[in-house]
């Protein structure tokens, strides 16, 4: 038994936990039962409480003796005894049941609606009847003082079956296209009907006259509903008090003498609305679609508690005078749910208030009830990967669990500004949503602006194909609104295949503008055009068409040979660019085999200053009164002289009045030298005499 805790309502389910299958022996389901303590613990309220597939509808008998359920697949009913808590008996169906009702207060008298537009009516025994009707069928119910049968479907009729006389009887007309849901109010037999077109007609079954129509938008005023919504489920709690369900997922509660309703609940996930229950002990509404079961208030609208299984809901069956239902749903399994809060549990299974008594005595927390489950790219948003393997955060299968509240802090610190975002972004869309009943004005979209602007023109001259016909816009097409959005598809008129095909666009631009521009001279000088046989093109539409490809082929081979050559000059560019790029190298002559090496007059003089000694070259620097120097940019030279400063000029003048004074005073290094006797020559080591 899984027990649940929202909004502080205890809800049990009964049906939960695992299920053996059918294949297995009784042996082994018996060992299993019997070793298995989970299996031991379990509770199952009926047996076999469940179909093959898919459970499509579940009713309740007015003695509340038996529960019918129908499913797939195969197709076939079941019919289950309370006082036995095991199957009564099962049968076969020929097709899928689009709904069901039970006519007397047991199971011996029921009928079948088809989804083959067939009705099945059977009896204790099994199937009675079988008849046909002219469309496929939504919803039915029974008019028990006249004993017709009404049917509702893709039809604006209502179909009327005498069950006493066996035949049909005029149909009701109606001032809708398809009819959705019925039901005839249990005090005074007032039969109302849903439509697709958001209206609910009510009708008289006495005089088989209309009693007057209520349109839910039109009656609503509301900001809720931007147009009719369908009607897809009918509940009457009284004589004056309706609910009435729509494809929007709104519940509106209506008085019968009023248009306008009395209060609107949005389940806030757009799914239509498929059931609705009264619970008359709380003044408590049920409504349920294909994802939640919701009770709330039936005067203020506050949310009660929530029965939210997972899985696709079908039907919803309360048990009388209990906290007991039944929910068919998408599952093998019926999914049977308990509420102490709503009542007690029936007398056949009075044991479940004593279960419920000691599970509150010895109340166990759920564990993963204070745990947050995350993933490992969470984990790196929120910068908490380097916890990974402490108790903060544990592995668990592909993820990781850590406590609810450290993430609630984790996550405001890495976000900071999420709600703030969050906030700007809604007001956005509420104004942009606001500025859709103003005037358009023509925008163009950032890639592609010129293509775009090109479709746009075209798509108010609505293009036509050669037969005639409206060609669709390309703009109006979402399967390329990438184009016009993603930078990725960006025409590239550098490319080789644009400029390939470019001239070709052009052409075909100007020959249309001016074949649209003879049209219309043609059509201001003749009002009749004698119109051609059907089938056969016209000579000068031939023509003109032929000679438009003979000029895109001449004007693609043109493209084609301009292309070429310039490739062909690029290619002839870079082969000389690289040919001066590269180095040169020169081969040097030797001299030992009779070669002479040919030097420029610089390399000559540079050759000859490098023989001097460093006082000549000093010398001949001091005697340089400026000083020269050059400097090339590109194929430019600049040549410039350089005056020397003061200091400079200071020094080589002492310099030159010191040396004069030398020469003045001494003698030269010649002539002290000059007087002495000469060295002998040696030749070979021998003295030569």
């Amino acid at each position: 038994m899984q027990v649940s805790n929202p909004n502080d309502v205890k809800i049990y389910n009964l049906s939960a936990g695992k299920s053996l299958p059918e294949w297995l022996s009784e042996r082994k389901m018996r060992k299993l039962k019997k070793d298995n303590i989970e299996f031991q613990r379990k509770i199952e309220l009926i047996q076999d409480f469940d179909m093959p597939t898919v459970c499509h509808r579940v009713k309740v008998s007015k003695d509340g003796q038996y529960i019918c359920a129908v499913g797939t697949y195969k197709p076939r009913v079941k019919c289950y005894e309370v006082h036995q808590l095991s199957l009564k008996f099962e049968r076969g169906l020929d097709a899928n049941v689009t709904q069901f009702i039970i006519l007397s207060d047991d199971y011996s008298k029921m009928v079948f609606l088809h989804d083959d537009r067939y009705l099945e009516i059977h009896a204790q025994g099994g199937r009675y009847y079988r008849t046909r009707i002219p469309k496929f069928g939504r919803d039915l119910d029974f008019h028990y003082p006249t004993c017709d049968l009404y049917v509702v479907g893709v039809s604006d009729e209502i179909y009327r079956l005498n069950l006493e006389q066996g035949r049909f009887l005029a149909p009701l007309k109606t001032n809708a296209t398809e009819l959705s849901c019925c039901q005839f109010n249990p005090s005074h037999y007032l039969f109302a009907c849903g439509t697709k077109q958001g209206t609910v007609e009510c009708w008289d079954p006495r005089s088989r006259t209309r009693a007057g129509i209520l349109d839910i938008y039109k009656g609503s005023h509301s900001s809720e509903f931007t147009e009719s919504p369908e009607v897809t489920a009918l509940k009457f709690r009284d004589a004056l008090t309706m609910g009435v369900g729509t494809q929007t997922g709104h519940v509106l509660l209506y008085d019968m003498r009023s248009n306008k309703p009395l209060l609107i609940k949005d389940h806030q996930y757009e799914l239509p609305i498929k059931n609705i229950e009264f619970h008359n002990q709380l003044d408590l509404v049920l409504s349920m679609d294909t994802k939640i079961l919701k009770l709330w208030h039936r005067d203020t609208g506050k949310p009660y508690t929530a029965i939210e299984p997972g899985i696709g809901l079908n039907d919803l069956s309360l048990y009388p005078d209990s906290g007991l239902m039944f929910i068919a749903n998408e599952a093998p399994k019926i999914h049977t749910y308990f509420i102490p809060s709503l009542g007690p549990a029936p007398r056949w299974c009075s044991f479940l208030d004593n279960l419920t008594e000691e599970l509150e005595e010895s109340e166990s927390l759920v564990v993963y009830d204070d745990y947050k489950f995350v993933s490992r790219q969470e984990l790196d948003d929120m910068g908490l990967t380097h916890l990974i393997g402490s108790n903060l955060v544990k592995a668990y299968m592909h993820g990781f669990f850590m406590d609810l509240r450290f993430y609630q802090k984790a996550k405001a610190l890495s976000q900071p500004f999420a709600y703030d975002d969050y906030k700007k972004t809604k007001i956005k869309e509420k104004i942009d949503s606001e500025r859709k009943n103003r005037v358009q004005i023509k925008k163009l979209p950032q890639v592609n602006r010129e293509l775009a602007e090109k479709f746009i023109t075209e798509g108010e001259n609505q293009i036509k194909d050669n037969k005639g016909k409206t060609v669709p816009n390309i703009m109006k097409d979402e399967r390329f609104s990438a184009l016009f959005i993603d930078p990725d598809y960006q025409i590239d008129k550098s490319a080789q295949e644009y400029r390939l095909v470019n001239p070709l666009i052009t052409k075909l631009d100007k020959s249309r503008q001016k074949k649209q521009a003879e049209q219309k001279r043609i059509a201001d000088q003749f009002d009749e055009v004698e119109e051609e046989r059907e089938g056969r093109p016209s000579e000068d539409e031939s023509s003109s068409s032929s000679e438009d490809e003979r000029v895109a082929h001449r004007e693609m081979k043109k493209q084609y040979r301009q292309m070429k050559t310039q490739e062909r000059r690029e290619k002839k560019v870079e082969e000389l660019e690289e040919a001066v790029s590269r180095p040169k190298f020169y081969e040097i002559k030797d001299e030992s085999r009779g070669y002479k090496v040919q030097l420029s007059k610089e390399e000559k003089q540079k050759k000859k200053e490098m023989k001097k000694s460093l006082a000549e070259r000093l010398e001949s620097q001091n005697n340089m009164e400026e000083a020269s120097g050059s400097r090339s940019l590109g194929n430019m030279e600049m040549t410039f002289k350089l005056k020397k400063n003061e200091k400079q000029q200071w020094q080589e003048k002492a310099q030159k009045n010191h040396m004069d004074e030398r020469k003045e005073l001494g003698r030269s290094a010649t002539e002290i030298t000059g007087g002495f006797k000469k060295k002998p020559k040696f030749w070979n080591n021998k003295r030569v005499q």
